[in-house]
């Protein structure tokens, strides 16, 4: 190629991938999240026993992650406003991963719940975090991907901690499966602070990279140093936040049945020995994982053939919560076989809804730390609370 005065053009900047290698960082971060937190459902019948606790109990056990979990979200998504994923994560799962390891002390329901208290403060960081890592690193066009990525990382927790806890329970007990999976974390978190910068930061991103990322996030920000500071109490006056609210909640309904009680449901409700469990337990898991990458590769794919982020979001949303409901079927069913199939494609819907749930937040806040009413075309800034109406 040459000039109009005949000298050679400079080459084209080939473009690093450097973000694509952030995002798996944190999908690696989650995945350890979520056998951490699924490793209990899978360890509780033999838990039980040793520790003398009756059904009642163990529902109580299982629910307690999610009440700090729950209580800290806006917490935690704050601080990681405040300080960055970076430290934020790094933090959190290092908190997680020790209380992991505690959890192998335990001599009785007190101390366990107490465990699992704390389990939930530190792991509500997760999401928040990863859901920066994607507003950071990805233009809106790849966000659906890029969310899918790191939300199979639970899909892949949850998929792990099966067939692992299940043979280290056999190697070692179940105190041994706590001080193996928290080790995990620890280890990633030396990865993480090592190789984790944002865009701007980090050496291996070049020019190019930075450009595209860069203009895919600014093409709807308002740009102007006027625009009004948005407390995020103030968040509540929309129906924007409050449908993404409800949203969440319906899908957490189905999902946290497979991260709780679903090991425990095939052993003692479909007889499934341990062995079978380690095997056949792995399937609605292996549909998930799939869900996830197909519901971020079709949102993101509806948003490249023009359609708008809002169509593209609330469509895999609905089609996958629809194929979720089939969890109900599973109960009623006879064959066991049958309901596996059913809590399989009940996993996968609801994954594949997941992918476009998660993008959301990343969607309709703005890059810039300004403000949300900064974004021009952001609902919550262009409508009036009783007027707003999207996604």
């Amino acid at each position: 190629m040459t000039t109009s005065t005949g000298a050679a053009a400079p080459p084209t900047e080939r473009r690093s991938r450097v973000r694509w290698f952030m995002i798996w960082l944190a999908f690696a971060g989650l995945t350890i999240a979520y056998v951490d937190r699924a490793n209990i459902s899978v360890a509780l019948p033999y838990m039980t026993k040793d520790l003398h606790i009756d059904p009642a109990l163990s529902g109580l056990l299982l629910g307690a992650f999610f009440w700090t979990y729950s209580l800290f979200q806006i917490p935690m998504g704050w601080l990681v406003d405040r300080f960055g994923s970076r430290m934020l994560y790094a933090v959190a799962v290092a908190w997680w991963s020790l209380i992991t390891v505690a959890m192998a002390a335990v001599r009785g329901a007190g101390s366990l719940i107490g465990a699992r208290l704390l389990l939930g403060v530190g792991e509500a960081a997760a999401f928040p975090a990863c859901t920066k890592v994607v507003e950071r690193w990805f233009p809106s066009q790849e966000r659906g991907t890029a969310s899918g990525i790191y939300d199979s990382g639970a899909r892949g927790g949850t998929l792990l901690a099966t067939p692992m806890v299940t043979a280290l329970i056999a190697a070692f007990g179940w105190r041994g499966s706590f001080l193996i999976t928290g080790a995990f974390g620890l280890i990633w978190v030396v990865f993480w602070l090592k190789m984790y910068r944002d865009p701007r930061k980090h050496p291996k991103a070049n020019e190019a990279e930075l450009a595209y990322i860069e203009a895919g996030q600014d093409q709807d920000a308002d740009e102007s140093d006027d625009a009004p500071q948005l407390r995020w109490r103030d968040l509540l006056r929309y129906r924007t936040v409050w449908g993404m609210a409800l949203g969440f909640s319906c899908q957490s309904f189905v999902i946290y049945f497979f991260i709780t009680w679903f090991p425990s449901y095939l052993v003692e409700a479909r007889g499934f020995s341990l062995l079978s469990l380690g095997v056949f337990g792995m399937i609605p898991a292996i549909v998930a994982f799939i869900g996830n990458f197909a519901g971020g590769w079709a949102s993101d794919a509806l948003v490249r053939r023009g359609h708008s982020l809002t169509f593209a979001r609330k469509s895999c949303i609905i089609a996958g919560m629809l194929v979720s409901a089939l969890i109900g079927l599973a109960a009623v069913v006879d064959s066991s076989i049958v309901a596996l199939a059913l809590l399989s494609l009940s996993f996968g819907g609801v994954t594949f809804a997941t992918s476009s749930i998660v993008t959301l937040p990343a969607d309709i806040a703005p890059l810039s730390t300004r403000s949300w009413a900064s974004r021009t075309r952001c609902p919550i800034s262009r409508a009036s609370p009783a007027r707003s109406s999207s996604a």
